[in-house]
């Protein structure tokens, strides 16, 4: 299917002409087809000869006061049908429809010059010819017709079907952005809300969000020229049954959407066509789609300003809409949206030095200048604002500019460092703290930062550089002694009074267990690393399962020491409890491996 809808003057013929070549009446009041005047937007079509392809029209008013609308007929379709009277020639709405298709970037239109039995076509033919050629429309074809004699409407339906053969296809895996135009009830149904479907597909049983995200919706039915349809495919001209919570409040100007895969959005930085920005209205209204938002105009360069929109609105790099006074004093002008996630603009001089940044910009949708430009971001966040992501993840969702990257990954290394030195009996830097130091928004990148560079390691949630020093050297003395006492009786933990002797306090004790020097079996009791794994091996040795007291006598230790450390076995799955007075080892990996045993040497020089 191909979706036009018609554009000009009020009174020109566009809705009999459009009756003529479908046979369907587009107004649907009958306030409208006694005055003669279209009020509303209409939907009619045809097909385009025995084999043809369908073509389905959008009829839109042509008096002034009705721009709005013509607005939202015009704006989710991609060509049109222009009439212009040969009656009365070029008229002010007909200027006004051209300047709207102009803004909107439309570039694929037929100029029917309709009412050729009352007046010579020719004159004014040539002259809506030249008239729309300097318009985004360029050179289109044209055709002499009369709605009365049906001159001419099989030369039109020809031009139609040349004209839309041209059009390009949309993507139907797109994701869907329905613009609303019509929203009713039907008795046994419910919600019913029309649209032109510009690309992607709409099936039976999807769920829909409402562009404000107030509401998922379910497609309950779908039909498409009057049949019911199990998919829809853009572009087509589609009505759609919705149920859900919120679904009554649905009306024209709303749009329903692909959940999760757009981004809304109240501030936006444009480019501006037809008029500089400085000498536009600061309140104006933006129309994109069916909707219709006030907007307030903050200029930035000669032909770029901030938009704030009046409601949050889902848009994406590239997309083109009209700013257009109130009341339509000047001529629209057309926008297109550079970016739907602008920077606050709070510092003395930023105004200047956004506008210098979007004057680069050319509203083409562009991955790797978006990554460059913003450093860090979510893949999908990405992809929700038009552009493809240019590179794989560097981890999980989130991308990053390779230049940035690799700044990251020096400050990291140097943070390491600085963290190290400054903080001897703690020197890891806890990945939490490295992310804040970074301002990183995902603990993740710092993983991933550290995983990239041979010199950082990560161990239990610390950052540890080659350069972090060792254990300052009276704590690396007192580890030694305590080395010296444990290699004659590895189970008998010092004493708090001999630790206190060596100066070894609750801090000091801490730094040696990290670094790896001592093994940390409960609180002001520690032993050699591998301590663990030996007990498990000697206890092995006992007639299974085992008491307390075997295994203090086996371990040649104190009950303070052994109560502990069978705890610490039992929470490492090397023993475990039978009942209240014995354990047992255990089979297995954890039992047969365990942890590895450190290997430190007497001076110290490994200790971390």
């Amino acid at each position: 299917m191909r979706v036009l809808a018609t554009a000009g003057h009020v009174d020109h013929g566009k809705s009999a002409l459009v009756r003529a070549l479908t046979g369907m009446e587009p107004d649907r009041y009958e306030e409208e087809r006694r005055r003669g005047l279209t009020l509303d937007l209409g939907f009619v079509w045809t097909r385009l000869g025995p084999d043809g392809d369908h073509l389905a029209f959008v009829d839109v008013p042509g008096h002034e006061r009705f721009v709005p609308t013509m607005l939202a007929g015009a704006g989710p379709v991609p060509a049109v049908l222009f009439v212009v009277a040969a009656d009365q020639g070029w008229q002010p709405q007909s200027q006004e429809h051209l300047a709207v298709l102009d803004a909107l970037g439309v570039r694929h239109a037929v100029l029917a010059v309709t009412r050729s039995d009352l007046a010579d076509p020719e004159p004014v033919r040539v002259d809506a010819v030249a008239r729309l050629a300097e318009a985004s429309l360029g050179k289109v074809a044209s055709v002499a017709v009369s709605s009365v004699t049906g001159a001419g409407l099989d030369e039109l339906r020809a031009e139609l079907a040349r004209m839309t053969a041209e059009l390009p296809d949309p993507d139907p895996e797109a994701d869907v952005r329905l613009w609303l135009d019509r929203a009713f009830t039907v008795r046994g149904h419910g919600t019913v809300v029309t649209g032109t479907l510009g690309a992607g597909t709409l099936r039976v049983g999807d769920r829909l969000v409402t562009g404000d995200g107030s509401a998922v919706l379910r497609v309950r039915g779908l039909q498409s020229l009057h049949e019911n349809r199990e998919s829809v495919s853009g572009v087509a001209r589609v009505a759609v049954n919705v149920h859900g919570q919120g679904d009554a409040g649905l009306r024209r100007g709303q749009v329903l959407l692909t959940p999760e895969r757009w981004l809304t959005t109240e501030v936006i930085d444009v480019r501006v066509g037809g008029e500089p920005v400085a000498e536009l209205p600061r309140q104006a209204t933006l129309h994109i789609g069916t909707a219709a938002v006030p907007v307030t105009l903050r200029p930035l360069g000669e032909d770029t300003a901030r938009l704030t929109l009046g409601r949050s609105l889902p848009l994406r790099i590239g997309d083109r809409a009209v700013l257009r006074e109130p009341g339509g004093g000047r001529v629209p002008c057309g926008v297109t949206v550079l970016d739907v996630r602008p920077p606050r603009l709070a510092r003395r001089g930023a105004g200047r030095a956004r506008a210098a940044e979007l004057a680069a910009l050319t509203g083409r949708p562009d991955g790797a200048a978006e990554l460059r430009r913003r450093k860090l971001i979510r893949r999908a966040d990405l992809a929700a604002m038009g552009a493809p992501a240019p590179a794989a993840p560097v981890t999980g969702d989130w991308l990053a500019d390779e230049t940035y990257w690799d700044g990251l990954r020096a400050r990291l290394a140097a943070e390491t460092d600085r963290h190290a030195h400054a903080h001897p009996l703690d020197p890891g830097l806890p990945t939490e703290a490295a992310r804040r130091l970074l301002g990183l928004p995902d603990r993740a990148l710092v993983d991933a930062l550290a995983e990239a560079s041979p010199r950082l390691r990560v161990d239990n949630g610390r950052l540890y550089g080659p350069d972090t020093p060792g254990l300052p050297a009276p704590v690396r003395a007192a580890v030694d002694a305590v080395r010296r006492d444990l290699a004659r009786t590895p189970f008998r933990a010092p004493e708090a009074g001999r630790l206190e002797e060596l100066g070894l306090n609750r801090r000091t004790l801490a730094a040696a267990v990290t670094a790896g020097a001592l093994l940390r079996i409960a609180d002001g009791i520690v032993l050699l690393p591998g301590a663990d794994t030996e007990a498990a091996a000697v206890l092995r040795t006992l007639p299974q399962p085992f008491t307390l007291s075997e295994a203090r006598r086996a371990l040649d230790t104190t009950r303070r020491v052994a109560v502990p450390l069978l705890e610490f076995l039992d929470t490492r799955g090397l023993t475990e409890r039978v009942d209240d007075q014995r354990r047992r080892c255990r089979t297995g990996p954890a039992a047969e491996g365990g942890r590895p045993t450190a290997a430190f040497g007497p001076d110290g020089d490994r200790y971390r």
